[in-house]
């Protein structure tokens, strides 16, 4: 029977990327040889699915289509938006840049929307198995774009170290999810058991359910699932570990809010607290051997623990607080994440050395825009008003504190008081150190209308924090 007219218009997004991939495939058999058009298409495609999301589904709450297999508008629109910001601020970084991409350039914008394609799947999914699918199709890309820059061993390592690991955690996500079907005999999210009440095995529904919790935590690079993400961001080209940093992880924690809503962690206390402790654990790891680090790239990795734990505080929450605090948190995280990165993709040398923070010294004198740009992203990453980050954490905070996880908010807050050393350390050797014999910078036109667009919109959602609150609230 073929769906209605309604059910494509659900998955017009999807649709659009795809068929940008597909485009990009064939383009790029037509320019062999010379530098393609790819990233252009890409862009286009990702700006169209953007358009199309938030047209289409923008001001309608949350439906189901597909026979229930596929949720559309409200929830998922928003996070299609995310998904998109975030592929396309890493194909325009990615264009900026001549490593990575020089060979193979259709294969890598094409990787990269099929990745987007997952993530898509993943936040519409009314079925525990689309979402299966959605992230699969996520995680093979992201395994081939970690290793695509295939020359440099790092990127190599990078590759078969994430695939061996993510591969492991997927099988105990897939458990998860059979012993689900076998407790509940559903797969639909349409009315998932919130409870252990009426089941012949609740202990199955409980054991499944910790499994799937696992799998995500893995996906989220929460403590103690955390130890590839270091060594996967460092060795991956720099747009990848941008584009992995921000969607794979606004993903995976789409899939938080699906399955683990408020009314299944509410009857689930025990599951409850250990994510309370591991957002806790993510939080104090991430930001204390980040202090350590003098490659940024390994910095802003295990930056990237800690708000995984910032951000499952608004998940522990359980909450309207905290959950609109999460889709606030995330988008925030997505612009100045791939700020970060961005700066990061400019700066370093092209035989693929680790930018550190002595290399940057003097980078305020060699360029004033980068730095002050870098500095941006520095100051909404470590929660410094009136950027976007600081409410980010001001709401997932927020509703810890109305859930009754104090202690987890002051963990919080405690934790951002340390992860400033770091993040204004970089500020600090950028204005007041200086590089003997620095030559000027001569920096990409492209990256860095990249980084400017990123920085407006922090300092925009940071100022008027109502523009993003309005759209959370459909979500829900």
């Amino acid at each position: 029977m073929t769906p209605p007219i309604g059910d494509w218009a659900a998955i017009a997004p999807l649709l659009v990327i795809a068929g940008a991939a597909l485009i990009i495939i064939l383009v790029d058999a037509l320019f062999a040889g010379t530098r393609s058009p790819a990233s252009f298409i890409a862009a286009a495609g990702l700006a169209a699915a953007a358009a199309c999301a938030f047209f289409m589904g923008g001001p309608t709450p949350t439906f189901a289509a597909f026979g229930g297999m596929i949720r559309a508008g409200g929830f998922a629109t928003y996070f299609t938006l995310v998904f998109c910001l975030s592929g396309l601020l890493s194909a325009l970084l990615a264009r900026s840049r001549s490593r990575g991409t020089a060979h193979g350039e259709g294969e890598f914008y094409a990787l990269m929307l099929f990745g987007v394609s997952g993530m898509i799947l993943m936040a519409s999914a009314g079925d525990l198995i689309v979402f299966f699918l959605g992230l699969e199709l996520m995680s093979l890309s992201f395994y081939v774009l970690a290793g695509f820059d295939r020359r440099r061993m790092t990127s190599n390592e990078a590759a078969l170290k994430y695939f061996l690991l993510g591969a492991f955690a997927t099988g105990f996500l897939l458990y998860g999810i059979a012993l689900v079907y076998g407790a509940t005999g559903s797969t639909g999210l349409a009315g998932f058991p919130v409870g252990t009440g009426g089941l012949h095995e609740p202990r199955i529904l409980l054991a499944g359910l910790a499994l799937l919790m696992t799998g995500l935590m893995f996906k989220v690079g929460a403590v103690p699932f955390h130890m590839w993400v270091p060594d996967v961001y460092e060795g991956a080209p720099t747009p990848v570990s941008a584009f992995m940093s921000t969607g794979g992880k606004a993903a995976a924690f789409s899939g938080f809010l699906i399955v683990f809503a408020p009314a299944v962690l509410m009857a689930q206390p025990a599951l409850r607290n250990v994510l309370a402790v591991a957002a806790a654990a993510s939080m104090v790891a991430g930001n204390i051997i980040a202090v350590a680090q003098s490659s940024i790239k390994r910095m802003l990795a295990y930056s990237s623990i800690a708000h995984a734990g910032y951000i499952l505080s608004g998940v522990v929450a359980a909450n309207s607080a905290g959950s609109n605090g999460v889709l606030y948190y995330l988008m925030a995280y997505t612009l100045m994440n791939a700020g970060a990165f961005g700066v990061v993709s400019i700066l370093e040398s092209e035989d693929g050395t680790m930018l550190t923070f002595d290399e940057c010294a003097g980078l305020s004198r060699r360029s004033p825009l980068l730095a002050a740009l870098a500095g941006v992203f520095m100051f909404s990453l470590a929660g410094v008003p009136p950027f976007a980050g600081f409410f980010g954490k001001y709401y997932v905070f927020t509703g810890a504190v109305e859930a009754g996880y104090t202690w987890l908010a002051i963990t919080g807050v405690l934790m951002s008081v340390v992860s400033a050393y770091y993040y204004l350390r970089l500020v600090v050797v950028m204005y007041f150190n200086d590089k003997p014999g620095s030559a000027a910078f001569d920096g990409r036109p492209l990256g860095l209308a990249v980084l400017i667009i990123a920085a407006i919109a922090l300092a925009g959602f940071g100022v008027f924090p109502s523009i993003l609150l309005g759209m959370t609230a459909r979500c829900f």
